[in-house]
């Protein structure tokens, strides 16, 4: 069964078509759900290429009448606009997400990452949507890969598309993210598939990075749709680790074997830079960057401090052993 948090009030989500863009991946099955637990919401449409992966939706959700299903690439405009059609609110989640497929297919990541989240601007603003959420990464932060890179135009894009709603009802904000505990391909799906071997693989003893439990993702999610004004990058308050500990924790059984930092991986990643940071305000769950000019409902929180590093490395970040079995268990 689907948990709601009963903190996050949903009632804005009440009569309301909900469309998410990559709507079969794993953050989008986990926000689908989410959605259908919400008996106020009128509408949950799925729009993405796999029709494999639709297929096995349709038969997990076939008594569930709210929800629609959509062929359609994100590099097609007018598939967009027609998706788009009567929709209240669009979450932004379709992309190429691995790094080492992307460097090898830099136009297709261009194509899908960047000229993609342009479509789905401009669909939304043809179609008067209210609100666009786009899923973000903590690599779109001082990129070092062309996956970071093309996550980093995307959120200038969504920010700067503010500026062209004129008259229209639309919103534009984006919610950045580090690792997701469980997502396909992630490292803890990794060890969980190497522990049998007794030996898991690392890049580097000395990375770091944030960790967060999808659940709370679906959260952070709700609460940017719910208290989004347009131009904010939200990011989640999380808790880091070092992947060595991590090793230690899931699979103290095992060995570890360096293999050698890959191509595009940072030692340590970063989710809010010190020029955003003068920016940035502290909320109960989040934190929130203000677009250039500001934002007015903003004001009320507090700056962050002065010196803010929100970095994977920082130890006031820190996940205590007692956090981690739990974040992990």
């Amino acid at each position: 069964m689907t948990r709601v948090n009963k903190v996050i009030s949903t009632d804005f989500l009440n009569g309301k078509t909900v469309l998410v863009t990559g709507g079969t991946g794993t953050f989008g099955r986990a926000f689908v759900a989410r959605l259908l637990a919400v008996p106020g919401v009128a509408k949950v449409i799925i729009f993405s290429r796999d029709e494999l992966k639709q297929s096995e939706m349709q038969a997990q959700y076939k008594d569930e009448p709210r929800l629609r299903f959509f062929i359609g690439d994100i590099r097609n405009t007018e598939r967009l606009k027609r998706a788009f059609d009567g929709v209240d609110i669009v979450v932004h989640a379709a992309a190429m997400k691995r790094v080492e497929s992307i460097e090898y297919n830099p136009t297709e990541a261009i194509e899908t990452n960047i000229i993609g989240s342009r479509n789905v601007i401009d669909a939304a603003l043809d179609r008067n949507v209210g609100k666009v959420l786009f899923v973000s990464s903590d690599k779109a932060v001082e990129p070092i890969n062309l996956y970071g890179a093309t996550k980093l135009a995307a959120e200038k894009l969504f920010v700067a598309a503010n500026a062209y709603v004129g008259q229209g009802v639309g919103r534009f904000s984006v919610v950045r993210y580090g690792n997701v505990i469980g997502s396909r391909g992630s490292f803890v799906e990794m060890i969980s598939r190497q522990r049998e071997s007794g030996t898991i693989t690392v890049t580097n003893k000395e990375m770091t990075r944030f960790w967060i439990r999808i659940e709370s993702v679906m959260d952070i999610v709700l609460e940017c749709l719910l208290l989004m004004q347009g131009g904010e990058i939200f990011v989640p308050k999380m808790k880091n680790m070092a992947i060595t500990d991590m090793v230690k924790l899931l699979a103290p059984e095992c060995t570890m074997r360096v293999i050698g930092t890959r191509p595009g991986e940072k030692l340590h990643e970063i989710l809010i830079t010190r020029y955003e940071a003068v920016q940035a305000r502290e909320l109960p769950h989040m934190y929130a960057i203000a677009p250039m000019g500001g934002a007015e409902w903003l004001a009320r929180y507090r700056c962050v401090p002065k010196g803010f590093l929100y970095t994977s490395n920082n130890k006031k970040f820190l996940l205590k052993k007692k956090e981690a079995a739990q974040l992990f268990g």
